[in-house]
């Protein structure tokens, strides 16, 4: 994912290059302000283009939903929000990326992205080698109070030389994992394809697990370990899970949370809110005065 060029460094064409990006435009999503977009861009390995720099980043308010197509970058990237939430996909994995929650991507790692209308999305650039790894794949970081001063004084035009090489440094020394991620595994079984579907496009569908093993012809027993093989979950905490991850969306977009609860198939804003504890380790409340 990479947003359009701002003013945190000098970001090359690595990004966004109108000759090495193309835009399409799509039907408008439920929710969406306009048509949505789709964009495109390049894949590159890990180091495969020198870059000119050690951090250096961008951001976007973005006008429509917005779809990326798998792509990697030659940098390590670091993903997060000003406002809004917006996602990224590795494999079976999306991460759920927020204001105080980011994503760290090592350079290399092929990833797509979707972020809907209205967020203020933020990235930043990190030289492979005078950046060192946080980890091996694609981890969550902390946005901390802290981390969000140092990156938004890298914005700063009028910042030596000198200045911006210790600010670099202090944002390189306190860059790491955060101990929760907002991360769902997608099962990719054919068996289970009806039953992800049916939560990404309605989320409050209230179809038990005894439901979709008579619709699919199987026993409980069956979705419930194709669900385990993959995920690690059951089906109802799957479930909860992606419905958590809906709701993060609409809190972002500052819904009242007994709306949001019922939008996302929850029969109580009280086990709505047990719910995002146990995904988020927060309230929906503290949530959205984040």
């Amino acid at each position: 994912m990479a947003p359009c060029p701002s003013t945190l460094g000098v970001v090359t064409d690595l990004q966004t290059a109108p000759d090495r990006v193309r835009a399409r435009r799509r039907p408008a999503v439920a929710g969406g302000a306009g048509p949505a977009e789709h964009r495109e861009l390049p894949v590159y390995e890990a180091g495969g283009v020198e870059v000119p720099f050690v951090i250096a980043g961008s951001q976007e308010e973005m006008a429509r939903n917005t779809s990326w197509a798998e792509h990697s970058h030659p940098t390590h990237e670091l993903l997060w929000n000003e406002r809004g939430s917006s996602s990224a996909t590795v494999g079976p994995r999306t991460w759920t990326i927020t204001r105080t929650i980011g994503l760290w991507i090592p350079a290399g790692v092929r990833h797509s992205g979707w972020t809907p209308a209205g967020t203020l999305l933020r990235a930043a650039l990190l030289h492979i080698d005078r950046a060192p790894a946080i980890a091996d794949g694609p981890v969550a970081v902390g946005i901390t109070p802290l981390l969000r001063l140092l990156l938004d004084r890298l914005t700063s035009e009028e910042l030596s030389d000198e200045s911006r090489a210790i600010t670099e440094t202090m944002v390189i020394d306190v860059l790491t994992p955060a101990p929760r991620e907002l991360l769902l595994h997608v099962p990719t079984a054919p068996l289970l394809a009806p039953i992800v579907q049916t939560v990404a496009d309605r989320p409050a569908d209230d179809t038990t697990l005894a439901g979709w093993a008579s619709r699919l012809g199987v026993s409980t027993r069956t979705i419930t370990r194709a669900f385990h093989a993959e995920t690690g979950l059951g089906f109802g905490q799957w479930v909860g899970m992606a419905r958590c991850r809906h709701a993060i969306v609409l809190l972002a977009q500052g819904e009242d949370i007994e709306d949001v609860a019922r939008s996302v198939g929850f029969g109580s804003s009280s086990a709505f809110s047990t719910a995002f504890r146990r995904t988020t380790g927060m309230s929906p409340g503290r949530f959205r005065t984040q």
